[in-house]
């Protein structure tokens, strides 16, 4: 794949990322925790969410030279937006498996709902409406797979920007 073609896709997927995961955290800052099933800190879902998403977004608007610049590399390096893209791609691929391993659970588990949380920010629907086998698939895990994506991008690109630079 071109280099062109990378930063294109990293953009559009970090932009999509970030967004998802700052209105992943709209459900829970309106319902300040008041209606949510269990006792939670919700205050710090929220700060997390909005967190991870601004600095995904933000990173899919910054020009390719002020991230380069923070991460000690050249801007025409490959591995600017592809190291971080290989990270969101992970994260994205392990949470959206979590969040179908959360939904196919029976209910004997008795999965920590706090936990559950953490791992799977739209747990909450789970919760409240249990929602069906195709919604999950194609809503949820997908969002919560876009969320955990933030936070894999955000991760590479601090992998990026605070390792050791090895001399070549």
């Amino acid at each position: 794949m071109s280099g062109r073609a990378i930063r294109t896709t990293s953009r559009i997927a970090f932009f999509l990322c970030g967004l998802i995961s700052l209105l992943t955290g709209v459900p829970f800052l309106m319902l300040r925790g008041a209606e949510l099933p269990v006792q939670s800190e919700w205050v710090i879902f929220v700060a997390a969410l909005a967190l991870v998403g601004l600095f995904s977004v933000t990173l899919a608007m910054l020009p390719r030279s002020w991230i380069a610049k923070a991460c000690k590399k050249d801007r025409d390096d490959e591995h600017l937006f592809l190291a971080p893209l290989k990270w969101l791609g992970s994260f994205a691929a392990i949470s959206y498996l979590l969040a179908l391993v959360a939904y196919l659970a029976p209910h004997r588990w008795n999965l920590d709902p706090q936990l559950m949380f953490s791992l799977c920010p739209l747990y909450f629907v789970k919760m409240t409406f249990d929602p069906s086998l195709v919604t999950t698939f194609f809503l949820l895990a997908p969002m919560n797979a876009a969320v955990y994506g933030s936070l894999g991008l955000t991760l590479g690109y601090a992998w990026l920007a605070f390792r050791k630079r090895t001399s070549n």
